[in-house]
């Protein structure tokens, strides 16, 4: 009855039932993404055996590499925290910038921490430091949350190696290091319009918010570590950006030699395998190993401890994102791809337009930014193929697209809401509309960046 449009049919049922049994029934993301997948594996005609095979296959694959950047990234994290450094990047920054720019200096602390931390675990990590600057200067505790949320939001959506964007360049077969430098080039204006401007107007939206008194005792606690033993700040900053550092490298040795497809000889071999995301992501970890353990007069068991600390909170988090690998894959080999194919092959739609309206309408329907980033590529893939898209730039239209007007099916709306003491509303009016204004500026600056490379 339905015939060509059935496969998209199919996909609009599978959400609906994955929003059903995560809103409704209050059912593990985990659990309800494998019910959908062979739900909708079903409604797309494939036979049962198929359908495990590509669940299983979809997973491994997701999960491959990805889990050890996730984990190593989440170490890395913890280690800069407990090791101090997010401390002292955050207390020389402020009096750096002084409390006139005092902004600037959130911003620019949680970009350099957001990098090396994942989204919840920096708004976790980072909430206590702009709660203590917000205390220390006299100042409501929102003039610090906010500038703090975007800079994290913005690293989280656009920059590897948070989970998302590692997925999806994964997915499409992008260069992680073209990545990384175009969304480094996105970042930088966006964070500026929403963290530096954007915001000033949202006391507007949401007065009571910023007035509100809360209990910071439970938040607020001292750094243990002897003020002889904390890292300089130099090296806690080149401790939280040398992934960054070894990936641009390989890129940009890349870009100038045009070997990006294989190394002809051994110095671009050292330097390929050293950029290569996985490696890199070692090697800043065992440095940290040093800078924020041994450095700090730690011992190995306590180091160990914070790593131990930092890997059992992702156990879910890996399960979510390799079952959202599986529905990504029964999208593939559903056939949906190439319905979409068949819609807007020979239009003058843009791959770009597309990646990142469906990574948008995916993310509202069922909150998760990674899930969404990484079902949507399942979608465009086929299109993406077909033409002559900038791979990189698609990446990045989908990650701008999943962080899209957050809301109560995201547990950031809530993580957000519950420590800034807010009301739903107020959430609605602060957190909700910070996301949606740096997806759309994500979008812009994506499209423009298109017209240019």
């Amino acid at each position: 009855m339905f015939g060509f449009f059935w496969p998209l049919i199919s996909v609009v049922l599978g959400i609906i039932v994955l929003l059903f049994l995560i809103i409704k029934c209050k059912i593990n993301a985990f659990i309800s993404l494998l019910i959908t997948s062979i739900f909708t594996g079903i409604l797309l005609g494939m036979s049962l055996n198929k359908i495990i095979d590509t669940v299983e296959k979809g997973m491994g694959s997701t999960l491959g590499s990805v889990a050890i950047i996730f984990g190593l990234g989440a170490i890395l994290g913890k280690l800069i925290a407990d090791g101090g450094g997010a401390n002292r990047i955050a207390d020389t920054l402020i009096d750096l910038f002084g409390e006139k720019y005092i902004k600037w200096a959130m911003i620019l602390a949680s970009f350099i921490i957001g990098i090396a931390l994942f989204f919840e675990v920096g708004l976790v990590l980072l909430i206590p430091l702009a709660f203590t600057i917000a205390k220390r200067l006299g100042v409501s505790h929102m003039k610090m949350g906010i500038p703090m949320a975007v800079a994290l939001s913005v690293t989280h959506g656009f920059l590897p190696p948070h989970p998302g964007p590692v997925v999806i360049a994964q997915q499409l077969h992008a260069n992680l290091g073209e990545v990384l430098l175009y969304g480094i080039i996105i970042a930088i204006p966006t964070i500026i319009i929403v963290g530096g401007f954007l915001i000033n107007i949202l006391p507007r939206f949401a007065p009571s918010a910023y007035k509100k008194e809360i209990d910071m005792s439970n938040i607020i606690s001292e750094n243990s570590i002897e003020e002889q033993y904390k890292p300089r700040f130099s090296i806690s900053v080149l401790t939280a950006l040398l992934p960054v550092i070894l990936m641009l490298i390989a890129t940009v040795v890349q870009l100038i030699t045009g070997h990006q497809d294989k190394p002809t000889n051994t110095f671009e071999s050292i330097v390929y395998f050293i950029g290569n995301a996985p490696v890199a992501m070692l090697i800043s970890l065992l440095f940290a190993i040093y800078t924020m353990g041994i450095r700090r007069k730690r011992s190995m068991n306590s180091i160990m401890d914070s790593a131990t600390s930092a890997i059992i909170p992702i156990g879910m988090m890996l399960l979510i994102l390799g079952a959202g690998g599986s529905f990504k894959e029964i999208l593939i080999d559903g056939g949906v791809g190439h319905t979409i194919e068949k819609l807007f092959i020979g239009t003058s739609f843009s791959p770009v337009i597309l990646a990142w309206v469906v990574s948008a309408l995916l993310r509202i329907a069922q909150g998760s930014a990674t899930v969404a980033a990484i079902s949507t590529t399942g979608i465009v893939l086929p299109l993406i193929q077909a033409t002559d898209a900038n791979v990189a730039l698609v990446t990045l239209a989908i990650g701008s697209g999943s962080i899209i007007l957050s809301h109560v099916n995201d547990t950031g709306f809530w993580i957000f809401k519950e420590y800034f003491g807010l009301t739903v509303k107020e959430t609605f009016l602060t957190w909700s509309v910070l996301e949606t204004a740096i997806s759309v500026c994500g979008l812009i600056f994506v499209s423009v960046l298109n017209l240019i490379v």
